[in-house]
């Protein structure tokens, strides 16, 4: 039999089972005896750190964690520890580790620490800010919320430190004996991966706050609003929440300054943060201070409004003093709109703090509070988490200071009377004092200028509104209306240098500017240039039908008076419907379009002004006919040779009429002494001669036809379409198309 089935058959005697007595040490695993092992060779490290962490050759000798700890609770503070340290080269962002080969950090534990350095060196960009800015002379008050909010979240920053320097402290003060429950103690204490999620909510909001400090650093005021806000729409609910109560508490400085601006028109902005700048050199200015109020400002304001720019010794003293004020005062900052408000929220509180002020200051309304009274009983505290409540008070605050503005210049100022005095007088709106006046003024201006003075001009002027309706105006509106000569050349007549003026005052001439005015002189010397013309047709006209049939008997020259007198119908009918055109077509047309305006009482007073404007520019363009781009004048050109036609044709009648009295009465006084009777002595036939007359009437008549059918071939295809139907006004019939 072989060795091998021996021993299998081979039965070994087995020893009486003894029972086990129960022992009182717990059994050890593996683990426990392998970690037993590590401690004895001084390369223990936590069994909660990665178990990669000490992948490493055998005999290495590793820096225990608890070292390592401390240092990263250091570097949580911006401090260099024992075996990491911060760059000591400011513009390198990076950690150092130690290069002791005695005690070596492995790879993974130093990815680890990485990431912890990266909340150390947020922390120390963020408390430098607020360390900075509290050195500072003078920052804003943005910034100072931003950095109240900044030392805030570093005070709460500043409790976890000591929280974890706590829980390592309690982890690495053992007692001298050890029991049985010292593993345990070690798991539940503090490792580096058990900081790492500590902390790493901390990294986000250490993050966004250094976001913001790196954007306070070029941007200030709203713009620094605008930059934290942009933040809200990220997808990151952290994010939104931390930049939601961030924007809480930067945005109460213009919260504050925005309310004492929305509803009582001061502005305290004394560090260019609000999106509404003030000219200080614009009239004195007083400071103001913070106050404990729900507007957070004294009653006293930072500027004087627009009162500064109308008292003595101001440069805006003169003419447009009020348009400059309103333009010039106050500026729309749109870099420093905070997003939240929009733009046009933005121009309605600009416009409404600016009404507010002039309402204030500029009109010198007594009954403003009351305005500010019903403003504060429908607005409540101004927030950035109550954007739909901002909205609700700017468009109220909006709509009361608006509805006021307009109260206070129609009501109060007469706005309407005036303008109405403007369309009256220099718009020739009053037909019978313009008549009177040409009546009474025609002899003088005919003159030449040198010899007129204004004393009786302006006498002339008073006769013809007590002889006229214009008797009936307020008195106000009568002592502004003056007459004056323009500067003069040589060789000008009375008619050249005439014009009528209305002078207003503050705070009218912020509607009613210099600039307005000149333009409505403009105005007035055209139409008075039409009035002439058609009072020197009227007069023709009466003579050539009335005289010309009863004291002229030449009948060899009564077919010239007839080309005449159809000559002078054409020219009265093309004068008559151009004063037509500009008078029912254009003016009363503007008008009833700026009395609508008027009497809704809608928007402020930058659309009080541009609607204003916007009635003269309509009148302007269409009196003068301005054509398109480049040529703006050329039909007004035609239309002054036209009127420069009719007046020399005039003339020319005149020469023709009075050549054919004195032919008359030559031919009477013949007559007469044919019949023996002496009627005196012998009249001297005329020096003048009847062809060449007569021909100068041809020659102008035809320039008169020729340069209207060109005026009216242009008015064809003018761009606009009012100025295209006075063309056919002025050619019904195609008549000066069939006669050229």
């Amino acid at each position: 039999m072989s060795s091998a089935k021996y021993r299998s058959k081979t039965t070994i005697p087995r020893e009486p089972s003894v029972p086990r007595i129960p022992s009182t040490t717990p059994a050890r695993s593996k683990a426990e005896l392998l970690r037993e092992y590590r401690r004895s060779k001084g390369n223990l490290l936590s069994l909660d750190s990665a178990p990669e962490l000490n992948t490493s050759r055998p005999g290495q000798n590793f820096v225990p964690e608890t070292l390592l700890l401390r240092d990263a609770i250091y570097l949580l503070q911006g401090i260099s520890g024992k075996f990491v340290q911060f760059s000591v080269q400011d513009d390198e962002n990076r950690i150092v580790f130690s290069d002791d080969p005695t005690n070596t950090i492995s790879s993974s534990t130093k990815v680890l620490i990485h990431q912890l350095a990266e909340l150390g060196y947020l922390y120390r960009r963020v408390d430098n800010f607020v360390r900075e800015r509290e050195a500072a002379n003078a920052i804003g008050m943005i910034e100072q919320s931003l950095c109240h909010y900044l030392q805030a979240q570093l005070n709460n920053y500043y409790r976890l430190i000591a929280v974890l320097e706590t829980q390592l402290a309690a982890g690495t003060e053992k007692p001298p004996e050890t029991s049985p429950n010292d593993e345990l103690r070690n798991e539940s204490g503090l490792s580096l991966k058990r900081l790492e999620v500590w902390v790493n909510e901390w990294r986000l909001r250490m993050r966004m706050m250094s976001v913001c400090v790196e954007g306070a650093k070029e941007a200030h005021g709203g713009a620094l609003v605008n930059l934290i806000h942009s933040y809200t729409e990220n997808g990151d609910p952290f994010i939104r929440t931390f930049t939601h109560e961030l924007l809480e508490e930067v945005s109460r400085p213009f919260f504050t300054t925005l309310h004492k601006w929305l509803f009582s028109g001061e502005l305290y902005d004394p560090f260019s943060e609000f999106f509404v700048s003030v000219d200080s050199s614009i009239g004195p200015n007083h400071h103001a201070h913070p106050s404990s109020l729900p507007g957070g400002i004294t009653e006293l304001s930072a500027d004087t409004g627009f009162n500064g720019g109308i008292g003595e010794g101001d440069d805006f003293s003169g003419k447009d003093a009020g348009i400059k004020l309103w333009e010039s005062k106050y500026q729309f900052r749109t870099e420093m709109l905070p997003l939240f408000v929009g733009e046009a929220s933005g121009k309605k509180i600009f416009s409404t703090g600016k009404s507010l002020n002039f309402i204030r200051y500029s009109c010198h309304d007594s009954e403003w509070v009351l305005t500010r009274e019903k403003m504060n009983s429908f607005h409540g505290s101004l927030q950035y988490s109550d954007i739909g409540g901002l909205e609700r008070s700017i468009d109220s605050a909006y709509r009361l200071a608006s509805n006021r503005l307009f109260e206070v210049f129609i009501e109060k100022f007469k706005l309407l009377d005036h303008l109405s005095a403007l369309r009256s007088y220099l718009l020739l709106g009053y037909g019978d004092f313009a008549d009177q006046l040409m009546e009474t003024l025609g002899p003088s201006l005919s003159r030449s200028a040198n010899t007129l003075y204004r004393h009786n001009l302006t006498a002339t002027l008073e006769s013809a509104i007590r002889s006229s309706n214009a008797q009936h105006d307020p008195p106000d509106v009568l002592r502004r209306l003056d007459a004056r000569m323009l500067e003069y050349s040589h060789g000008e007549i009375g008619w050249d240098v005439f014009t009528l003026e209305y002078k207003v005052d503050a705070p009218i001439d912020t509607v009613l500017d210099n600039q307005a005015l000149e333009r409505y002189l403009k105005l007035f010397r055209h139409l008075w240039q039409m009035k002439r013309i058609e009072k020197t047709l009227d007069r023709g006209w009466m003579r050539i039908t009335g005289g010309a049939k009863t004291f002229i008997r030449v009948p060899e020259l009564d077919s010239e008076w007839h080309k005449v007198r159809i000559q002078t119908a054409e020219m009265i009918h093309f004068i008559r419907q151009l004063e037509a055109f500009c008078r029912l077509e254009v003016i009363e047309c503007s008008w009833k379009v700026l009395i609508d305006f008027l009497n809704k009482r809608e928007g402020d007073l930058d659309s009080l002004i541009e609607a204003h404007r916007s009635y003269l520019d309509r009148v302007l363009n269409k009196i003068f006919l301005w054509y398109k781009s480049g040529k703006e004048e050329l039909v007004l050109n035609m239309l002054k040779d036209v009127f420069s036609t009719i007046l020399m044709y005039r003339e020319a009648t005149d020469n023709f009429y009075n050549y054919c009295l004195s032919e008359a009465a030559r031919r009477d006084q013949q007559a007469d002494l044919d019949r023996g009777v002496y009627t005196g002595k012998e009249l001297p036939p005329s020096t003048q001669d009847a062809g060449e007359l007569i021909s100068r009437l041809q020659e102008y008549g035809t320039s008169f036809k020729d340069k209207v059918y060109t005026l009216v071939q242009h008015l064809t295809v003018h761009p606009d379409l009012d100025c295209r139907f006075l063309a056919i006004r002025l050619s019904f019939s195609d008549y000066y198309n069939r006669k050229k």
